[in-house]
């Protein structure tokens, strides 16, 4: 039966929490569970960690002067009880509004969000900031940081206490632990973090303080009372404050509450009864099994990843099977890229897998501790490509990333074949530091072998040979230049050649060479940004030539949630629009 409002009909802002008792708040706090459950099994998105915020969001809006009292949060995926509470409830309790707001912090949504986040391990950096600004105005309203849900692992936190904790005016960091990140929390922090538990912050051993915060203790973290009363005590300080508070991951649904891990973020539909997850096979499920083979014929063999195994496939099953071969550096990226060298460095294969999206943090290690070393580790992006994901998790920039990076060789497999090829391969040699693209979406096959040395660096593949249109189709676009091809065929009577490059790092300049005799036009197909992409690779090689060359892929922007198919005809990645395109060239 659909739960009725009640206290929640009452509040629409902030200052209308202050006129609620104890008892109303607490009711409050259960609507507004009953309400993230319902939104994220339809919409699907984080659980986990926004019904583990509900209490510390109200209590925090109660003592609090938002937006003139500044909150930031942490990767933001813990805010949807701060949305509810600051004018945009109706997105969770309409389900014709579900879509109406993003799943994290948008400054464009709402004065009460302060920045567009959705990595990790950044807000005490960015309210340092804020108080800074705000001391040198001369201003004296509270900055309140939120980090949790592992954050703490990243690199930047570390960098942002250590700063903070000598600004000497008001700073408060509120550590949510729930010991958990998106899987176990990994790290000797978090062992202290585990002695204040156990000790309700009375231990001698105290990370906090020793970098000089005034530390604050409260175990009962869904207690709105002893929340509020906490808060209340160090409102308006005139110096850096942490307080550290213990609440449960998925608090309220006990699934979610067991299983933490598993219910972080979920697909729509997961926690209804009928839900059956999608079948057939993926590309996490073949990394799974590559590695736990190789891992049996070569001992050196380790797989790593950066607090997010559910994506490529490392399941607790495979975490227990690999045992000392297996890393979770945490929420640490950084670490992860310089880590891998280093086990390179030494003898070891080491298996790096993240995410297309938190790639970006890694520039620095990649170009210094790994390519400028030259050590054969091997790392698997994942979900790269153009996608209709929010801002903070676009997944389209890894190509002009890591494709222009000297001594990298990244590769871009268009079939399950050829991506084990490329795994073992990578793992196998010792001369370079290779990038997989792991192809998003659904398994293709070819049905044939893949015998390709790919130690003969750049050659790309003729899978059909034509005149007149060359078509280069990367990676995942291979299929859509199949498809290129024959719409080509039908209007236009061309047959084109049809090309796999296979490399995203290098140019096949003997072939390119060859297609200027019998082809007056080459088209490239990639999935993610233009701009410092491959295909303008292809373009500045034939700059000096009569060759047309016409590169198709998303433009240099950030998009929001913008369906894929407006994207896709946005920048002309049908294959209609391309032939069109084609055609007027022509």
């Amino acid at each position: 039966m659909e739960k009725t409002l009640n206290v929640l009909d009452k509040v629409n802002m902030p200052e209308d929490l202050k006129k609620l008792s104890l008892a109303e708040m607490n009711e409050l706090a259960n609507e507004i569970r009953h309400y993230i459950i319902k939104k994220v099994n339809t919409t699907g998105g984080h659980l986990g960690p926004n019904l583990g915020m509900v209490e510390a969001t109200i209590a925090l809006h109660y003592v609090f002067n938002s937006p003139t009292d500044k909150i930031v949060f942490d990767v933001s995926h813990q805010c949807y009880p701060h949305k509810f509470l600051t004018g945009r409830k109706e997105g969770f309790t309409n389900p014709d509004k579900y879509y109406t707001y993003t799943g994290y912090t948008a400054p464009e949504e709402s004065p009460h969000d302060w920045f567009k986040v959705g990595h990790t391990a950044t807000s005490v950096s960015l309210a340092a900031g804020l108080a800074k600004a705000r001391d040198l105005k001369g201003e004296k309203e509270n900055v309140i940081a939120i980090i949790g849900d592992g954050s703490l692992s990243g690199g930047e936190a570390y960098e942002g206490l250590n700063n903070a904790a000598v600004l000497r005016s008001n700073i408060i960091v509120i550590v949510n632990d729930n010991d958990m990140s998106i899987a176990e929390n990994q790290g000797g922090l978090y062992r202290n973090l585990r002695i204040l538990r156990e000790t309700n912050g009375r231990a001698e051993c105290n990370f906090f303080k020793a970098l000089g915060f005034d530390y604050y203790y409260i175990e009962e973290g869904h207690n709105i009372e002893k929340l509020i009363s906490l808060f209340e005590e160090v409102k308006d300080t005139n110096h850096p404050v942490l307080i550290h508070m213990h609440t449960i991951k998925g608090k309220g649904l006990e699934v979610a509450e067991c299983d933490k891990e598993h219910y972080h973020w979920i697909l729509p539909g997961e926690l209804s009864s009928d839900f059956s997850p999608a079948a057939g096979e993926d590309y996490a499920a073949l990394t799974n099994s590559y590695l736990k083979n190789k891992h049996k014929e070569d001992s050196s063999v380790i797989a790593i990843t950066p607090a997010t195994p559910g994506v490529c496939g490392f399941t607790p099953e495979f975490r227990e099977i690999m045992g000392a071969n297996y890393t979770d550096v945490g929420i640490a990226e950084e670490h992860a890229v310089a880590y891998a060298s280093g086990l390179a460095k030494n003898g070891a294969k080491p298996v790096l897998a993240m995410m297309s999206s938190f790639v970006q943090r890694t520039y620095d290690q990649l170009s210094q501790d790994l390519a400028l070393n030259s050590n054969p580790a091997t790392l698997l992006i994942f979900w790269g490509g153009i996608s209709g994901a929010d801002a903070t998790h676009l997944t389209t920039f890894d190509i002009p990333l890591i494709s222009n990076i000297p001594n990298m060789v990244y590769l871009a497999p268009t079939c399950k074949e050829e991506y084990l090829r490329m795994l073992d391969w990578s793992v196998n040699q010792n001369d370079y530091p290779v990038a997989i693209r792991v192809p998003a979406g659904e398994v293709i096959s070819s049905g044939r072998e893949d015998n390709t040395d790919y130690s003969i660096l750049n050659k790309y593949k003729i899978e059909e040979k034509g005149s007149k249109v060359a078509i280069i189709g990367l990676g995942t676009f291979f299929e859509l230049g199949k498809k290129v091809k024959k719409v080509l065929a039908d209007k236009l009577g061309i047959s084109a050649t049809l090309i796999n490059p296979r490399f995203i790092t290098g140019l096949d300049e003997d072939m390119l060479n060859e297609l200027k005799q019998e082809h007056s036009i080459v088209i490239t197909l990639e999935d993610g940004e233009l701009d410092g992409g491959f295909g303008e690779k292809i373009t500045r090689y034939y700059g000096a030539s009569d060759m047309k060359v016409l590169n198709f892929g998303a433009k240099k922007e950030f998009t929001d949630r913008v369906p894929l198919e407006t994207l896709y005809e946005r920048y002309h990645l049908t294959p209609d629009l391309i032939v069109d395109d084609i055609k007027a060239c022509l």
